[in-house]
């Protein structure tokens, strides 16, 4: 089965696609060229299988991995796999897809985010707040109280000025702040906490964050919540 996927896939891939992903930091020395929307139809084609999810993560495949994420079965999903795939991450796409497809819909991803947000790689790291984002976004089975646990989390992550984590955590303050009208109210508190620590990485989160919570479109959102 993950043969005929990985040919499908190669068969589908466009290399001329490779230059322009790699404008938007895609790395794609193991890439071929398939668009995510291309492999969210494939995905709904394919049932859920942890097997497959497996065989195409390993086999290191740019695409296949994004696919891996759409395919496996967040509920046989184990900490270790999620330790495992997390350090294999080099690419944000990926880890931006692995984290909002799989891991945000674990019973163990904040455990996961709060235990990622301290290693040193920065794609491991990203995966931390990524998850918090888009676990904020889809898991409304969740209490809001596991969010605002969040928060000192995401103010120790503010000191890291490498691009892809800054990004991810301030994505993952604004997410949290959408979720309702207290926990706008707490992200922005803590936004103007971060805005105080002297560090050009939190002064830019406070000001990104800032801008998008006290939005008319962000307080709407909440107030809606």
């Amino acid at each position: 089965m993950a043969s005929e996927v990985l040919q499908t896939l190669e068969e589908m891939g466009d290399p001329s696609r490779l230059e322009g992903m790699a404008r938007y930091g895609i790395r794609t020395d193991r890439a071929v060229g398939v668009t995510v929307t291309v492999l969210r139809r494939l995905a709904r084609g394919l049932r859920l299988d942890h097997e497959l999810a497996a065989a195409l993560w390993a086999s290191g495949i740019h695409e296949a991995r994004i696919l891996a994420s759409l395919v496996d079965d967040p509920a046989l999903v184990s900490e270790a796999q999620m330790d495992a795939w997390v350090a294999d991450l080099d690419s944000w796409d990926v880890c931006d897809g692995v984290c909002g497809n799989l891991f945000d819909r674990t019973p163990f991803a904040l455990d996961k985010a709060v235990e990622w947000s301290t290693r040193e790689p920065e794609f491991e790291k990203r995966a931390a707040f990524a998850v918090m984002a888009c676990a904020a976004v889809h898991r409304r089975d969740l209490p809001d109280a596991a969010f605002g646990s969040l928060l000192p989390v995401i103010r120790e992550g503010a000191t890291d000025d490498r691009n892809y984590v800054k990004k991810a955590v301030s994505w993952a303050l604004r997410q949290i702040g959408k979720r309702s009208p207290e926990l706008n109210a707490r992200a922005i508190g803590m936004a103007e906490q971060i805005a105080r620590i002297d560090a050009r990485s939190a002064r830019w989160i406070a000001r990104d964050a800032l801008r998008g919570l006290r939005s008319d479109a962000m307080q709407t959102r909440a107030m809606n919540r």
